[in-house]
C-alpha cells in the first residue's frame, strides 16, 4: 500500500509532561509525533491566527522568505530513521522576470510543520512513512473525550532533534 506522498492536516495538539504531542493525519489514519513544547505552541498560535506582540522566529524565516519572493509551497516528512521523523521545506521562489525556482531544504519536522501552519501550506507524509506508522486515531478520539486536548480542524515518536 506504498503511496508516494499522502496530504495530512493537524488533527491536534495535545500538551505532554515532556512537549507536545502533534496528531497528524486525515480520514484513513492518525499518528503522533512529539515535538518541543515551546514550537508546539507555536504551531497553536499559527492554526490559530494568534497576533502576536513581535515576531518568533518562524515569522522571521517566513519574513525574509516573503522579502525575497519566496514561500513555502508544501512540506514533507519523509523519512523516519532510529525513532526520529525527518522533514522537507520545499519553498518556491519567483524572481523579476518571473522565472520560478524550486529550493528543497532539509528541516525538523517541527519546523515544517509550524511553517505550514504559519504560511497555510500543505503538508505530506511519504507512503514510507505512513505505511511505517501506527494508526493512532483510537488514542486521539479517547483523549478528544476525556482530558481534552488542543484540536485543528484543519506512530509515536520523537521528531528530529
Amino acid at each position: 500500500m506504498n503511496k508516494s506522498a499522502i496530504p495530512v492536516q493537524i488533527r491536534a495538539l495535545i500538551p505532554t509532561n515532556a512537549g507536545t504531542a502533534v496528531f497528524l493525519g486525515n480520514d484513513e489514519k492518525v499518528f503522533t509525533i512529539y515535538i518541543d513544547q515551546a514550537i508546539g505552541a507555536a504551531i497553536s498560535l499559527y492554526l490559530n491566527s494568534t497576533e502576536k506582540e513581535r515576531p518568533l522566529t518562524h515569522d522571521l524565516l517566513a519574513n525574509v522568505l516573503t522579502s525575497l519572493g519566496a514561500k513555502v509551497e508544501r512540506v514533507a516528512i519523509n523519512d523516519f530513521r532510529n525513532g526520529i521523523y525527518y522533514g522537507r521545506l520545499i519553498i518556491t521562489a519567483e524572481n523579476e522576470l518571473q522565472q520560478r525556482k524550486i529550493i528543497e531544504l532539509d528541516a525538523r519536522s517541527s519546523d515544517c510543520m509550524a511553517m505550514a501552519a504559519l504560511q497555510k501550506s500543505p503538508i505530506y507524509v511519504s507512503g514510507v512513512v505512513w505505511d511505517e506508522v501506527e494508526d493512532m486515531t483510537p488514542l486521539l478520539e479517547r483523549l478528544q473525550q476525556g482530558e481534552g486536548g488542543e484540536s485543528t480542524e484543519g506512530g509515536t515518536e520523537k521528531e528530529e532533534e
